[in-house]
């Protein structure tokens, strides 16, 4: 049975990674997802937190924001106060990126992840870190051209996803729609060798059972094998397809 959009249950949103969106960060990358798109940008700076300094190590933090225009009646800008949301997802996509790389590899050297949404259509926050792994694998390349690498940091891909119980069925790569009325909704980061990274599951009514869980964490690891080839596949379309 296809869904609204014509999917099939196990079937992700159209998903694309536009890099070099933007000239002035290291790394630049749009990402689309169905309707959900979210400019990321991962920028080099000199320096680490002083906790970290004389560790040998470099530091990744993340900022996650949506602009106004990203829904519909316009979201008033964070200035004063951060919304708890925001704070929240920036959190989860920071911890998810610290996961992907060594950071022995650009001691005393600070990447730094923003993610801000344009506009929203569910899942901005797994789109987010999805962009921003691809975002950090661009800046790390130019990193290694200015000579400022002592080894090659990335030592995982990470993808998250969406995954939800709507209606009596196991959804994946919920769109907002779908969300808004799911019985379970949950987000999954992975790596590419199927490794959890973070699960995110939340029953919206009812208490579910273990073996729904299982089957939508079976569903999204599909899922996020599938974006990760993807991002392989942006980055270097031949050894994809080899």
């Amino acid at each position: 049975m296809s869904r609204n959009d014509g999917r099939s249950p196990d079937q992700l949103r159209p998903l694309s990674f536009q890099r070099e969106f933007t000239s002035t960060a290291e790394g630049s990358v749009l990402v689309s997802a169905g309707n959900t798109r979210v400019l990321c940008t991962a920028s080099v700076t000199n320096g680490v937190p002083s906790w970290r300094r004389e560790s040998g190590k470099g530091w990744l933090t993340a900022e996650y924001a949506m602009l106004p225009g990203s829904v519909v009646g316009r979201k008033r800008r964070e200035y004063q106060r951060r919304d708890g949301r925001s704070i929240e997802i920036q959190r989860l996509i920071g911890r998810s990126l610290r996961a992907a790389v060594d950071m022995r590899g650009f001691p005393n050297v600070t990447i730094n992840l923003d993610c801000d949404v344009l506009q929203a259509d569910g899942g901005t926050r797994c789109a987010s870190i999805c962009g921003a792994m691809m975002a950090i694998h661009d800046a790390l390349k130019v990193l290694d051209t200015r000579g400022k690498l002592v080894s090659w940091p990335l030592r995982n891909w990470i993808a998250g996803v969406s995954v939800g119980h709507v209606d009596g069925r196991e959804l994946l790569d919920l769109d907002y729609s779908e969300d808004s009325i799911a019985d379970v909704d949950m987000n999954v980061i992975a790596t590419d060798g199927g490794a959890l990274v973070e699960v995110q599951g939340t029953a919206e009514g009812e208490p579910f059972a273990r073996d729904v869980h299982d089957r939508l964490l079976d569903l999204a690891i599909g899922g996020t094998n599938e974006i990760i080839a993807a991002m392989r596949a942006a980055v270097d379309p031949v050894q994809a397809t080899s």
